[in-house]
């Protein structure tokens, strides 16, 4: 089924929320979940990034991971401006991304910033 923008915002938001400590504030203008109010993972440009209007998601991931990810599927991932030297993984959120795709890579993102105390918690 087609999610809106909305929908796919209120499915992070909702998602990332619920995994300990977490909080989201605006950061160079879009929103972002932070851990412990120090550590962002995932940045949601809903409206995209300057010349791209399509929604985006960015967050952390390991290099080998998000290469992978690039090659199965370079219409959906790609490295983000900015932060893609950090290893950071973009996705385009389109009316047919896949819910259940987005929030293992929102919870890998999380388990990769947050500290060993907070993801044991998860376990």
């Amino acid at each position: 089924m087609p999610h809106s923008k909305a929908s796919l915002l209120k499915a992070v938001r909702e998602h990332c929320l619920a995994l300990p400590e977490v909080n989201e504030r605006l950061s160079h203008g879009a929103p972002t979940l932070f851990i412990r109010d120090k550590k962002s993972f995932v940045t949601v440009w809903i409206d995209g990034h300057h010349d791209s209007h399509v929604a985006q998601l960015w967050c952390a991931c390991d290099t080998e991971l998000r290469a992978h990810l690039i090659e199965v599927q370079p219409e959906f991932y790609f490295v983000p401006p900015y932060v893609g030297h950090r290893g950071w993984i973009g996705a385009r959120l389109v009316p047919t991304s896949d819910l259940e795709e987005l929030t293992n890579l929102l919870e890998y993102a999380y388990r990769l910033v947050a500290p060993a105390s907070l993801v044991k918690l998860l376990d």
